[in-house]
């Protein structure tokens, strides 16, 4: 019997093949709604100036992004809100007396030398704002200089005014002392420092809506969080004990790097090894930057250094093949 042959046509469209609602667009919008309660509490504590500051930077980091696309004839694409979301975080790792001026030179070091010049949204190997951050520490005193909570001088948006300056619960720590600032206002954000780092409360409001939304896993900030508070509390530097975890954990930056910025996509492991290994790495660094550094605040290096491992970490933490052999997938 001869054999009959069957041809069938199948006609395949252009990928992508898979559709999704999420978007780079969507994605940046869900982060800057879960920081909007830190920034609603920054204005309630430090004044007006903390909006206008924020304002200010997110419109730079905007205009600079939209100027090197103009400039070297790019498609831009500022409306993803990526550079928006770089000029907020950057806002928030700042004191609210931040001169305007600074603060632009910042987020121009950010989005030009660390994002475009790399080749833009996704190729940066570092954070954006924390690497303007760190370029900003160029002017040391004037990122160094907190204002007490509730000085009512401090809300002038516009104009340079006289502060009321006062020490933060880390400078405290830092000298081996306890904060003078209770654990209750610790967390709830009523200390000095930076914009958008005081309130560990509304940090982890926007970091339940981020989970919420599935815009970001828990297993970095837990890593990190958890490490700190562990290392700080089997070695403390002050007593009762679990007081000093606690304004290690709530003080600072922590909540804002670990939840906001160590879960950067471009610059954190995608293996799910490798981020546990990456957030545990953060916070060891940030405890010994703590503790040993000249610098009170470890958060910002801390996360820094690990960027410069992500690519070493998804090796280590990349799964094994299917049915590969043992040799083929220790590779």
């Amino acid at each position: 019997m001869a054999q009959m042959k069957y041809f069938y046509e199948l006609t395949i469209s252009s990928s992508p093949h898979v559709h999704s609602p999420v978007t780079t667009q969507t994605i940046m919008r869900d982060v800057l709604i879960a920081l909007c309660p830190a920034l609603v509490g920054s204005v309630y504590f430090f004044g007006f100036r903390a909006l206008t500051v924020t304002l200010v930077s997110m419109a730079a980091c905007m205009f600079f992004e939209w100027g090197w696309c103009k400039l070297m004839k790019q498609n831009c694409k500022i409306y993803d809100l990526s550079a928006a979301v770089t000029g907020m975080l950057l806002a928030f790792v700042c004191p609210v007396t931040i001169p305007y001026w600074t603060i632009i030179l910042g987020d121009l070091f950010a989005i030009i030398i660390v994002k475009m010049l790399f080749g833009g949204l996704g190729r940066n190997i570092v954070n954006p704002a924390l690497a303007g951050r760190a370029f900003m520490f160029s002017w040391p005193v004037l990122m160094s200089t907190w204002v007490k909570v509730g000085f009512e001088n401090a809300a002038a948006p516009l104009f340079p005014v006289d502060v009321v300056t006062a020490a933060t619960p880390l400078a405290n720590m830092h000298q081996g002392l306890m904060p003078e600032d209770s654990i209750l206002d610790i967390f709830l954000g009523n200390v000095g420092g930076c914009i958008g780092e005081t309130s560990a409360l509304l940090l982890l409001v926007g970091f339940a809506y981020l989970l919420w939304r599935k815009v970001i896993t828990v297993r970095i900030p837990a890593a990190y969080i958890a490490t700190v508070a562990v290392l700080t509390f089997l070695f403390p530097m002050g007593n009762p004990r679990i007081s000093w975890m606690l304004a290690q954990v709530f003080g600072g930056g922590l909540m804002l790097g670990a939840i906001f910025m160590a879960t950067d996509y471009v610059t954190s492991p995608i293996t799910k090894l490798g981020q546990i290994i990456y957030g545990i790495g953060c916070g060891v660094l940030t405890v010994l930057i703590r503790y040993f550094g000249g610098y009170n605040e470890g958060v910002s290096y801390a996360i820094l250094c690990m960027n410069a491992c992500v690519v070493l970490l998804d090796r280590i933490g990349r799964p094994t093949k299917f049915g590969a052999p043992k040799k083929e997938a220790a590779k």
